[in-house]
């Protein structure tokens, strides 16, 4: 049985699309011998596709340096693209699909500077509400959301981050609240392969988070479950403990949270990935 043919366009379609997207990758205006080299493709057919592109307004030349760069139209993509809100429309089923598999709560966070932005949140029938709505924004290096992303960083970016004790909020009695325990925690995440928390957003809960990794391998976002650590009590022992100023004992620790839960954490994350990173 013979095998379709594509059709004559799907070649130059493809053509015009490594050409668009070799001249994104650039860190400025490129040449048109740089990008036939580069691309693998004839000069003559580089041209060509080059002009095509300047009409439609995608690229733009530059004539006195003899260069081409993104054009206006390309923005406007771009700007559609972010408008649609990809990452959430992208994870949204993944992170449902995680929450009927655990019947815990999940979450998908994005870092903005030293925070992170919950951007889903799917919550599980008959589980407490959290403070961690779709919206709200964290201090990163107290959540295990922030943790998974700050441990796939370089040293440079970390140490621009938090260039010192004054990067660390003091309003938050728990975590870490300098740069030296900041690294030592995150070497034992990338150590570990995943990240928590425990009572460090809400009290009798615990987290763990796996990075969503780009084509590139950029932690571009994170996956999170999160439990609770204690049994649910009693008005009577709810008062109990107030007035005794003490705190029930956690049930469930971290390390049976990782062994129970976090194959399907990493399973959801890794489906998010997949998703973002264009087809073969």
């Amino acid at each position: 049985m013979n095998s379709p043919q594509l059709p004559a366009q799907v070649p130059a379609a493809k053509n015009v699309l490594s050409v668009l997207r070799y001249v994104a990758a650039q860190a400025g205006p490129v040449g048109a011998a740089a990008i036939a080299r580069d691309v693998d493709l004839p000069r003559s057919t580089t041209y060509h596709l080059l002009a095509a592109l300047v009409e439609d307004g995608f690229v733009v030349h530059l004539p006195e340096e003899r260069k081409y760069a993104l054009g206006v139209t390309a923005h406007e993509l771009g700007s559609g693209y972010s408008r649609q809100a990809p990452l959430q429309r992208i994870a949204r089923f993944p992170i449902a699909q995680l929450v009927a598999r655990t019947r815990r709560t999940a979450h998908l966070a994005v870092m903005h500077g030293r925070e992170v932005i919950y951007v889903i949140e799917e919550r599980a029938k008959r589980q407490s509400e959290l403070v961690t709505d779709a919206g709200v924004r964290l201090p990163a290096h107290l959540t295990a959301s922030g943790r998974a992303m700050l441990a796939s960083m370089s040293a440079a970016q970390l140490a621009a981050l938090y260039p010192g004790p004054e990067a660390f909020p003091t309003r938050y009695e728990n975590g870490v609240h300098s740069v030296e325990a900041l690294n030592e925690l995150l070497a034992r995440i990338r150590e570990r392969g995943f990240s928590w928390e425990q009572d460090e957003v809400t009290d009798g809960f615990s987290s763990l988070a796996v990075p969503v990794l780009d084509r590139s391998g950029y932690a571009l976002a994170s996956v999170t479950l999160t439990v609770a650590n204690r049994p649910t009590l009693s008005t009577a022992a709810a008062a109990r403990h107030a007035a005794e100023g003490t705190v029930p004992e956690r049930t469930v620790q971290l390390e049976d949270l990782a062994s129970q839960w976090l194959p399907e954490v990493k399973r959801c994350a890794a489906e998010i990935s997949r998703r973002l990173r264009p087809s073969a």
